[in-house]
């Protein structure tokens, strides 16, 4: 007997996978094809709307990762980071695609974005605050217990909570570089070298760290943890 398909959940949509997934409303958010300046303001739009949501679960499990490291539980909160790591590393990946959009189509869609910039994302921005909500509550652990990364047991879970937060810290920065170079190819923001230029901007970026005191942590040694000598304002 073939099992009835008709939705059950409330709201718009044909199924309850569209009700769900309220792809309605999402699939509508992009321009329609009779107000685009150029066609390839879906594959932008796309990249930056995705780019929102990855974040959005990012700065979740960021926040996640805090409340637990507060409670010392840092391999909870190391579960946690990985998967915020794992977010910016796809929102990194799908940068990809700007190798498919020329700088003079680009050009030709500019004027649709105003004044629009991607460090007004409110994604980064949530994500940017939360790393330093993480820092604090992870430099608090240590002064609770009385220690440093250099004195704690190898297999601490705190340690594996240290290189969690260091390869967040990489994966952030490579996210930062590539969209450093898509900028210069895509976006037109020649490295002129002046301070206040998008592109020498970028470039400043690319080198801050959120824990420059942290550095990959080398499983099962006790090697002490160095800092790094970069630093700058995220």
């Amino acid at each position: 007997m073939k099992r009835d398909q008709s939705p059950v959940l409330p709201g718009d949509g044909p199924t309850d996978y569209a009700r769900y997934m309220r792809t309605g409303e999402l699939l509508d958010l992009q321009r329609r094809p009779e107000e685009v300046l150029h066609r390839d303001e879906l594959l932008f739009q796309v990249v930056h709307q995705s780019t929102e949501l990855w974040l959005k679960l990012a700065g979740a499990e960021l926040s996640a990762a805090v409340a637990r490291t507060e409670a010392a539980d840092p391999a909870a909160a190391a579960e946690l980071l990985a998967r915020a790591t794992l977010a910016v590393r796809l929102v990194t990946d799908q940068l990809a695609m700007f190798d498919h959009l020329a700088p003079i189509d680009f050009q030709t869609m500019q004027p649709a974005l105003g004044n629009g910039s991607g460090a007004e994302s409110p994604g980064w921005r949530q994500v940017a605050a939360v790393s330093r909500q993480l820092g604090r509550a992870f430099a608090g652990q240590l002064a609770d217990r009385g220690a440093t990364l250099h004195t704690l047991p190898p297999t601490d879970p705190t340690r594996r909570l240290a290189e969690a937060m260091a390869g967040w810290d990489e994966q952030v920065s490579r996210w930062r570089a590539r969209h450093y170079q898509v900028a210069l190819t895509v976006g037109g923001h020649p490295a002129d070298g002046s301070p206040a230029s998008p592109a020498t901007m970028l470039a400043k970026l690319v080198e801050h760290r959120f824990f420059p005191e942290l550095r990959p942590a080398r499983p099962n040694t006790d090697t002490p943890v160095s800092a790094h000598s970069r630093s700058a304002e995220a």
